[in-house]
């Protein structure tokens, strides 16, 4: 016979577990599935999920089925329809069969429960001397909330520039006291009040789960004085004033306007006799006043929202009158006179090829082998390195080509012997003359002389399409007349001849190896176009 079965619901919400009892059936009424709201499961895999069904047998042979569902299983439903509350809820339906035709039927059952369970975010905050800490430890939602810092909710930009920390129970932030979203309360004449507000709000209700408002003091004078009599005053946009400009605060002479100024400070520095300033003597002291006030428009209307306060900040410097000062000292004589030593040093001497007869572009030692054309000139510019001594003077005393690396191989040519041209030379090195300018600051250290491209030939065949070019240069000190090596580039008593005879091989003059310096050029080969 049909009968109406009964739905027992034992649910207890503090153990957090859904408990129902349906029942009583006849012996031949057997349970097979149970619909969840994530879907169908049989007993076996429901009791395997971690849900507990039972059948229990009852003294006049009827039976009846249990089933218990923990709150946090996944196919369990919850919502807050308040800020602490949770409510649960469980849809069945329960999958019964008749034996022996297997007549199946199916109860539906939906379970409720409401639960004061919702533990809240909690935040705290501390100050140093510049910034704001604070800290939040989660509740049950975890960091699933917004964070309002100021008027503006946290952005990735904003928590980068916050040093924004979080480890998965605690999150943290760390700002300057002049932070954006920080506020100025009041400023006082060592310090100003700044407040930073923070609150975190439920995702879906916008409800407010916790709220911080840190207000704290930090130092900052807001007025100087100096002993030259020069003020120096800063203003700060307090709360009070959200819509004032700093920049158009002024003294009282309103000509005197902020020396630096932003959206949050103005800065003002003047002397004591200027700026409207005021003197007043009190007893052994003297205090100069001024006063930073809003400016008016030729209207006569302040340049913010007429509910604005009027803003006026009074600034003072105190000096004392008669005061007198007590200066020690004491003098010994001097047994002898300074005198600076003698050092020594390194003088660096480098040779460079220029791209051209302006001197300013120079080949470097990545561009070599450098390629030229038979008779195409070659710049170039041999400089005493790091000195800027107007007395030393360089003098390009030999230089030759070969055809080889090594400066002392043979075949040579001679370019410059003994400071000058080499006259066996059809095609005569030229020097050319240097001057000051913006990379030159003493001419004397730098000589500039010119050659035309060759080759060294023999039976009229081309022994090898390259030559290096080599220098002796000496330094010499042209305030020193015994210096007899500093008679300039190609100076010589008449007469005296400075070519070599061809075929000659040169050598080294017995110069000072101190004022010596041996120079070479990197490869330079001839184009066979």
């Amino acid at each position: 016979m049909p009968q109406s079965p009964q739905i027992q619901d034992d649910t207890v919400p503090e153990t957090r577990v859904f408990s129902v009892l349906l029942g009583t059936f006849l012996h031949d009424v057997e349970l097979t599935n149970i619909t969840f709201s994530t879907g169908v499961l049989t007993v076996e895999e429901s009791n395997a999920k971690g849900f507990t069904v039972q059948e229990h047998s009852l003294a006049n042979g009827s039976k009846s089925f249990s089933l218990q569902v923990p709150f946090d299983a996944n196919v369990v439903l919850k919502h807050n329809p308040e800020r602490l509350v949770t409510s649960y809820f469980l849809p069945l339906i329960f999958g019964l069969i008749v034996l022996p035709e297997e007549t199946p039927f199916a109860l539906p059952v939906d379970l409720q429960a409401s639960l004061q369970d919702i533990v809240l975010p909690i935040m705290a905050g501390t100050c140093d001397q510049n910034q704001f800490y604070i800290s939040v430890t989660f509740g049950s939602h975890g960091s699933n909330f917004k964070a309002i810092v100021g008027p503006r909710e946290l952005t990735a930009e904003m928590a980068e520039d916050y040093n924004f920390y979080e480890n998965g129970t605690h999150l943290s932030l760390i700002l300057p006291y002049t932070a954006k979203d920080a506020v100025f309360e009041l400023l006082t004449a060592e310090s100003v009040k700044s407040r930073i507000d923070l609150l975190l709000l439920d995702r879906a209700n916008d409800w407010v789960l916790a709220d911080l408002y840190l207000a704290c003091y930090f130092p900052l004078k807001a007025t100087e004085c100096h002993p030259n009599g020069t003020m120096t005053a800063v203003a700060v946009k307090v709360e009070s004033t959200r819509n004032l400009k700093p920049s158009q605060l002024t003294l009282k002479d309103q000509s005197c306007t902020p020396q630096f100024s932003d959206d949050r400070f103005a800065y003002f520095s003047f002397s004591v006799d200027t700026c409207g300033t005021t003197r007043t003597f009190f007893d052994n002291y003297m205090m100069y006043e001024n006063e930073i006030r809003l400016s008016y428009n030729n209207k006569g209307a302040a340049n913010t929202s007429p509910v604005d306060p009027d803003y006026r900040q009074t600034i003072s410097c105190f000096y004392v009158v008669n005061e007198t000062q007590t200066v020690a000292f004491s003098a010994k004589p001097r047994t002898y006179e300074p005198a600076a030593e003698i050092g020594t040093g390194q003088l660096m001497v480098q040779m460079r090829l220029a791209q051209d007869p302006s001197y300013e572009l120079f080949y470097q030692a990545e561009d070599y082998p450098v390629v030229k054309y038979l008779q195409q000139p070659l710049y170039f510019e041999v400089e005493l390195m790091h000195s800027t001594d107007p007395h030393l003077e360089l003098i390009a005393e030999n230089c030759w080509a070969t055809l080889y690396e090594d400066r002392t191989s043979l075949p040579s040519w001679d370019i410059i012997v003994d400071s000058c041209e080499n006259r066996n030379d059809s095609y005569a090195t030229i020097f050319h003359p240097v001057v000051s300018d913006s990379r030159v600051l003493v001419p004397s250290h730098i000589k500039r002389f010119s050659v035309k491209m060759f080759t060294f030939t023999k039976d009229d065949e081309v022994l090898k399409d390259q030559i290096y070019v080599h220098c002796d240069a000496v330094i010499c000190d042209t305030s020193s007349q015994a210096d007899g090596s500093c008679r300039g580039q190609c100076v010589h008593p008449p007469g005296q001849s400075y070519s070599r005879p061809a075929g000659v091989k040169k050598e080294r003059r017995s110069t000072d190896s101190t004022r010596q310096r041996q120079i070479s050029s990197g490869a330079i080969i001839l184009s066979n176009l």
